[in-house]
């Protein structure tokens, strides 16, 4: 059995859960989350907790356990608490604003770079180069990031681009003149 699988799943006061047969739909102060188990998971709720379990013990139902038991509580945590990321821009006059419903990015290139922002996530930005996204739903939130992200990943020689917070770009030393 899944280790992780097998974890109840701890449901805040102020979330609303309704399972009908395989669709499970988290409501909360956040939004309201969506997603459909496969026929091999069923899912028990209880007084506050959640449990999903095992209709069939074969080896595709057992891969899909643990990931489906994460896939929920990110459900319950997301319309509860919300997921955040931050990104910071490295980089001579590098910066972002937000602009209505996108955000517009000065990234060096000959024109600022515009990017709609997707409904259900929410964007900051202080100091012109931390941006600060929030969102209920944790794959839409990580796909966005990285949207932004690939328009200047960080280079490795002057440490250049637009970072993750905490990460730490791998620095290289560069060419060393004749001597």
């Amino acid at each position: 059995m899944s280790r992780i699988g097998k974890l109840p799943i701890n449901v805040p006061s102020g979330v609303d859960i309704n399972c009908n047969e395989q669709d499970i739909t988290v409501k909360g102060k956040f939004g309201t989350l969506e997603n459909q188990l496969p026929t091999q998971l069923g899912i028990e709720q209880t007084d506050s907790t959640l449990i999903v379990s095992l209709q069939e013990q074969t080896r595709n139902a057992r891969a899909l356990h643990g990931l489906y038991r994460t896939l929920v509580n990110n459900m319950v945590v997301g319309v509860s608490e919300q997921f955040q990321k931050n990104l910071t821009l490295n980089g001579v006059g590098y910066r972002a604003t937000v602009q209505g419903k996108s955000i517009v990015l000065n990234l060096g290139y000959s024109h600022p770079v515009t990017i709609e922002i997707p409904e259900g996530i929410s964007i900051e930005v202080t100091k012109n180069t931390s941006i600060n996204i929030k969102a209920c739903d944790k794959e839409q939130l990580g796909l966005f990031a990285a949207q932004i992200r690939a328009w200047r990943t960080p280079e490795p020689y002057k440490g250049k681009g637009i970072i993750y917070e905490g990460e730490v770009v791998r620095r290289k030393a560069g060419k060393s003149g004749k001597k």
